[in-house]
């Protein structure tokens, strides 16, 4: 085959169309657009699993969510649901929603409950669960200058992608990473997230000491991230 010169690869190129300018300034603006993501590996056991996704669904039905939709800017927030266990294994539960309203975020609510988790088993991956979440908002349908990941795992990251350069990949792209440790098997996970996972300008880390203050502490954190 006949090489093909720098000028012709440089004219070809020339003459690809344009990717129109307006493109991106022509998404829907939300006020926020937030990925939740929730452990299925292998230290979640599939009670644990359910309790995660209803502890998730009451959340979004409480009056606080309500209110901090209402009260984010008039535009919306963006939503959805995911879960993660080894590497490459982020999977949507629940598409991107956006929430203007009580009624919306019932309705995501009752999604989340007719969407059960699968028990994945295997691994923690929590730096490459980062990775994808950030190629997901990158990809999310709306334009917004909030981007967060609300992450929560009871264990440490095993595999995959290293937690500590995941989370300079999201602060590069401008997107925040919380997290909300479980305590029931590391006590010390707190500092572990802290020190090696959350990103980004306001980033923080809650815990849950058992599984009677997971639903107060989750509630708390998205209400927080919201507003």
């Amino acid at each position: 085959m006949k090489p093909v010169s720098r000028r012709s690869l440089l004219a070809g190129l020339a003459a690809l169309p344009a990717i129109p300018a307006f493109a991106t300034s022509a998404l829907p603006v939300v006020d926020a657009a937030l990925v939740l993501a929730v452990d299925a590996s292998a230290s979640i056991d599939r009670e644990l699993l359910e309790f995660q996704l209803r502890g998730h669904a009451a959340a979004f039905r409480h009056k606080a969510v309500e209110e901090a939709v209402s009260r984010a800017g008039g535009n919306g927030i963006a939503v959805m649901l995911a879960q993660f266990a080894g590497p490459e294994t982020l999977t949507t539960l629940v598409p991107w929603r956006v929430l203007r309203s009580g009624a919306d975020c019932e309705g995501f609510a009752a999604t989340i409950d007719a969407a059960p988790g699968v028990f994945m088993g295997g691994a923690t991956a929590l730096g490459s669960a980062v990775v994808q979440a950030v190629a997901l908002l990158d990809a999310a349908p709306y334009r917004t200058a909030k981007r967060t990941l609300d992450i929560v795992s009871n264990g440490f990251s095993n595999a995959g992608v290293d937690p500590r350069s995941a989370r300079g990949y999201a602060a590069g792209a401008n997107v925040t990473v919380n997290g909300l440790a479980i305590l029931n098997e590391y006590d010390w996970l707190e500092g572990y997230f802290a020190e090696n996972v959350i990103a980004g300008r306001g980033s923080f880390v809650r815990t849950a000491d058992n599984l009677n203050s997971f639903a107060t502490v989750l509630l708390g954190k998205l209400v927080t991230e919201m507003v």
